[in-house]
């Protein structure tokens, strides 16, 4: 039996309202010191209070402070326990012996056991559940959860039907709802969801649609010692409640801030950063991000077929140059499809392409490109995918290649970037927490997966093995691989990862962003 005390190897609407309205809501919570309410800002409602089934980004930010699950992803993305002090896997990586951590509460006042493990996890896997994540335990998913027993009030076991490196990853996804242990009376008699009763260090209290959700901290929360890391380690929380206002309009968010009326304002644009940076009572937030911006290339159009055409686009280009200039200095070139801050992105990862216009005439030339136009769509929806785009074209034409940008509503793009309708295409990738699923959001078979950019069947054999070991050395050699083919089939040019940023009033304290987009209001104080 393998000891994984506490270590495991490294492993996810806008609604319309008005200016005035959203600065009403705002005001109508006054500053408070010492403790008090924490009033932050959210462009969208949540969709639901049931986390993991009717869910979005927000919802998911909203519920990270209420729920939590046996593991939770630290700052590096790796797996640290969280409900769970730690736990054992067998041998051949079938068996999950999880030892909870004594004296939990559960916001009711109940004490976490065993028992309510085992009753979330069949909850969890009931398809009357409508769990986002149970397709992950079926037959054409990660593994399959044979069982889930209590073999006493403080330890639970859970079976596999085959091993896979994205277990614990999986069961702490934000999207998975962090797979939640929950009192059953989060549910009604009839089976019916009703409210969270979780153990996570804010209680929910009033959700007001299309205007604020309050998080109100819980008193008997059983924090633990180890420093605040991810969504694991210390979650002390330091004001009394937090009011995050529903403002989808970011004029208004940004003039709440400057009022004193909100007290953080994340998830900003460049130009919003850059117009902040101008006001002393505003402090600035900057932290790297796992999402990725990059140009999509269709390998099965009659001229990007050519892998010649394809590096030469990816040679014309300094990425470094364009990540500096989108970004302003808040994000650093990356051509990897694994991002910076993940603990796999290492020596091998940092090799990519290299501007040579030379090169890039030459490989044109051997092509036979005669000044044919290529079609690159683009949206204005996120400013920095369009203002690469831009600078893509502008570079490209440098050695010769003529793009035209096409620039769509996000919908439209979205719907042509899933059947696959596109020559070029500038898009953002969303986070993935896990290295395999960096590389699974871009690799399968075109012909049933038109979504996916790069269709190489070793590569898609080298991901089936990257998520099935759990040893990290074989994971680190079967991405450093897959990087090395990735780059030299070029199904697409990596530009940069994003960053989170965030503004907050210069008397908010302790607040830290981190590789998830989401912001944590543990930890966070009003002076």
């Amino acid at each position: 039996m393998r000891s994984n005390r506490g270590i495991a190897a490294f492993t996810t609407l806008a609604m319309s309202a008005g200016l005035a309205l959203s600065l009403t809501c705002v005001a109508a919570v006054p500053a408070l010191a010492a403790g008090g309410v924490l009033r932050a800002r959210f462009n969208a409602d949540i969709r639901s209070t049931d986390p993991g089934t009717n869910r979005d980004a927000n919802t998911d930010g909203v519920m990270g402070h209420v729920v939590e699950g046996l593991v939770a992803f630290r700052e590096d993305t790796s797996i640290g326990p969280m409900l769970a002090e730690s736990w054992d896997t067998s041998e051949d990586g079938k068996t999950y012996t999880f030892h909870l951590r004594a004296g939990v509460k559960f916001h009711n006042g109940s004490i976490m056991t065993a028992d309510d493990v085992v009753w979330s996890f069949k909850r969890w896997l009931d398809p009357a559940t409508q769990w986002r994540c149970l397709s992950e335990f079926s037959d054409s998913g990660i593994t399959k959860i044979i069982g889930v027993e209590a073999t006493d009030p403080r330890t639970v076991v859970i079976r596999l039907e085959r091993a896979t490196a994205l277990f614990l990853g999986t069961l702490a996804r934000p999207d998975c709802g962090q797979t939640a242990i929950l009192h059953r009376d989060s549910v009604g008699p009839d089976g019916k969801w009703n409210v969270p009763i979780a153990t996570g260090p804010f209680k929910l209290g009033e959700w007001k649609r299309g205007q604020y959700v309050d998080l109100i901290r819980f008193d008997d929360y059983a924090s633990r010692t180890e420093p605040r890391d991810g969504y694991t380690g210390a979650k002390k929380v330091e004001v009394d409640k937090v009011r995050i206002n529903i403002i989808p309009d970011s004029s208004a968010a940004k003039a709440g801030l400057l009022s004193g009326s909100l007290d953080i304002i994340n998830s900003l644009s460049i130009p919003e950063l850059e117009e902040l940076k101008t006001h002393a009572d505003v402090k600035l937030s900057v932290t790297p991000a796992l999402g990725l911006t990059g140009i999509l290339l269709q390998s099965n159009d009659p001229l990007l077929k050519d892998v010649r055409i394809r590096r030469a686009l990816a040679l014309s280009l300094d990425t470094k140059e364009i990540a500096d200039v989108v970004m302003q200095g808040t994000a650093s070139a990356n051509n990897s499809a694994l991002p910076i801050g993940s603990p796999f992105h290492g020596a091998v990862e940092d090799q990519g392409y290299t501007q040579d216009i030379a090169q890039a005439k030459k490989l044109l030339i051997e092509a036979g490109y005669k000044g044919q136009p290529i079609k690159m769509i683009a949206n204005k929806r996120y400013s920095f995918v369009f203002d690469s785009a831009v600078l893509v074209q502008a570079m490209a034409q440098a050695v010769g290649l003529k793009i035209d940008i096409e620039v769509l509503d996000w919908a439209t793009q979205l719907d042509r970037y899933s059947k696959g309708d596109y020559q070029a295409m500038a898009f953002v990738y969303s986070a993935r927490l896990d290295p395999s699923l960096s590389f699974e959001m871009l690799t399968g078979p075109k012909a049933t997966q038109p979504r996916k950019v790069w269709d190489n069947p070793e590569a898609q054999e080298m991901l089936r093995q990257s998520m099935l070991t759990i040893d990290t050395a074989k994971r680190q050699a079967l991405f450093d691989d897959m990087h090395r083919r990735f780059i030299a089939d070029v199904p697409m040019i990596v530009l940069f990862n994003g960053s989170e940023l965030a503004a907050l009033r210069n008397n908010v304290k302790g607040y830290a962003g981190w590789l998830y987009p989401e912001p944590r209001f543990w930890g966070v104080s009003l002076q």
